[in-house]
């Protein structure tokens, strides 16, 4: 078994069994660290910025339940390791169909949250051992590198996860975003200083104090006579670039 130790995501839409659950994940000496989310949105948002090796999440949410999330999360690059959470074992044959490590019912108990995370190192350590070959130095493929950024479809309120690379551009809307892709508009809660932190290394960068770019998706860039320019992309969106931001972005852009 791997001596690895493991951090967790908990996620649960109510308090008392999150931070239960919690308490007994901070307990076990199996575990280095333990963040809690307490929707479904708020575990894609946490899952998509950081590596978990488990998620600890419960079956019945409102808006994205379990089952759900864990199909989101399988489409991960490296998804983690599931285990649900419950207190009704009408849906263990679902989360099994998912792949989950464990299924647990409710009121949790130590031990068997410690089983669970026991599976989860055996399960880890299989799986390093499986991709263990004398000739893995030559022959394992680049890493996907194209991070995703978690969004609302405002029409049917379902969450979608976004490449950076599909993203053209991205607008201040009060305590959200407006993401503009090429699948078409999305809100996400955040702030442009977020995403530019992120994806800042990757061609985006802040034009307007209420604008982020994606500088490899713009079409047309458009001068104006004040010294400013408009930057037009694929879906025919145009956005003002700001005169402090005008000079760097020539750099940029190489004009």
């Amino acid at each position: 078994m791997s001596k690895h130790l493991l951090s967790v995501l908990a996620v649960d839409d109510e308090p008392p069994a999150l931070e239960d659950l919690a308490r007994i994940l901070r307990a076990s000496t199996r575990v280095d660290e333990v963040e809690t989310a307490a929707s479904g949105q708020e575990a894609i948002l946490k899952a998509s910025r950081l590596k978990y090796d488990a998620i600890f999440l419960d079956v019945r949410m409102p808006e994205l339940d379990g089952l759900e999330l864990a199909r989101v999360l399988r489409a991960f690059d490296r998804p983690p390791a599931l285990i649900f959470v419950s207190a009704f074992d009408t849906s263990a044959v679902a989360t099994f169909e998912l792949r989950a490590l464990d299924f647990l019912m409710k009121p949790v108990t130590p031990q068997r949250v410690y089983e669970a995370l026991d599976r989860v190192r055996a399960s880890a350590a299989a799986s390093e051992q499986t991709q263990t070959q004398p000739e893995a130095p030559e022959t394992l493929e680049p890493e996907h590198s194209d991070e995703v950024i978690a969004v609302t479809n405002v029409r049917d309120r379902s969450v979608r996860l976004l490449p950076r690379s599909s993203v053209l551009y991205a607008m201040a809307y009060g305590d959200y975003l407006r993401v503009f892709a090429d699948s078409g508009r999305y809100l996400t809660r955040g702030t442009l200083s977020d995403v530019e932190r992120r994806f800042g290394a990757h061609g985006f960068m802040r034009v307007h104090r209420q604008y982020l770019v994606n500088l490899r998706r713009i079409v047309e860039v458009r001068p104006l006579v004040n010294g400013t320019a408009s930057l037009v992309f694929e879906n025919g969106g145009c956005v003002p670039v700001a005169r402090r931001h005008a000079a760097v972005l020539r750099r940029r852009l190489r004009m």
